[in-house]
């Protein structure tokens, strides 16, 4: 068998185009690595500088493929839900709308329901809107004069719960929890809890529009001022004495947590894309 000669004397050659006079890095380094001649002096590589831009929209963390799962992102369709709600609120002449939000609403099972709010002087409105057919699936409407308490603070669960999450929300409170029925706050699809809560919905900080709209903080903000005045100009029965604004945890009352596991995790209160399946 032949042998491999040595290598011994090979000198690697530096491949250059013809006319390029300026000597690549690799020249730069070794001329100012060594000559032993010459006192040395600390080698200097030239860098462009790194240049960040920071900017809030969209979010750096955000991937934008996920966000366009998400249908109320596609272009006009948080638009076509507003209009169509004015088009629900003008069937009751003598209210002027406050604004819009796109909250997620954390029912009494832990479970997230994206919902469109609607606050006006009179009335806050609720709705549950699909956003793949673009309409309106189901309205919720809440006398502003009713509301005697709003709590702001962290979500907090029974000890023994397996399914818990994170993060702040805001409760809205309408009727007494002593008068609710022990079915009503076992049963999960139940509409007679006296109360809702709401969290910052996830696609908050994909972009100028929605950052506005999806801020809790801007809606608690709207919704107790709108709340003060209708207590002012309430003359009825129901008339409250007034709005209490408490900062306190916001307790969930779920154990075992299955059904809200199952749900939230695979996103089941949005309309989303799901590929093959379908929403």
């Amino acid at each position: 068998m032949s042998k491999i000669g040595s290598f011994e004397g090979f000198q690697p050659v530096s491949l250059k185009q013809e006319g390029d006079d300026q000597p690549s890095e690799t020249d730069q380094l070794s001329t100012e690595e060594g000559d032993p001649g010459k006192d040395p002096e600390p080698s200097r590589i030239s860098r462009q500088p790194s240049v960040t831009e920071s900017t809030l929209y969209p979010n750096p963390y955000h991937q934008p493929y996920v966000s366009r799962k998400y249908f109320v992102t596609r272009p006009g369709a948080i638009e076509t839900a507003m209009e169509d709600l004015k088009g629900h609120m003008a069937k009751t002449p003598g209210e002027t709308i406050q604004g819009f939000w796109l909250l997620t609403e954390i029912d009494h099972w832990n479970n997230e329901k994206e919902r469109i709010l609607l606050v006006t002087d009179k009335t806050l409105l609720i709705c549950k809107y699909d956003f793949i057919m673009l309409s309106c699936v189901q309205l919720q409407r809440i006398p502003l004069s009713a509301v005697y308490r709003i709590c702001l603070g962290k979500f907090v669960f029974p000890g023994m719960s397996l399914d818990k999450r994170q993060g702040e929300g805001l409760r809205i409170y309408w009727g007494s929890l002593e008068q609710q029925s022990l079915l009503s706050r076992w049963n999960p699809w139940s509409t007679e809890v006296p109360y809702v809560t709401f969290t910052e919905h996830p696609m908050k900080y994909t972009s100028e529009k929605f950052l506005e709209i999806c801020k809790l903080s801007g809606f608690t903000s709207k919704l107790v001022a709108a709340i003060q005045n209708a207590h002012k100009n309430s003359t009825g029965s129901g008339r409250r004495k007034g709005l209490m604004v408490l900062t306190e945890p916001i307790l969930i009352e779920t154990y075992m947590g299955l059904m809200s596991f199952i749900g939230n995790r695979n996103k089941l209160g949005y309309s989303l894309a799901r590929g093959s399946i379908g929403f």
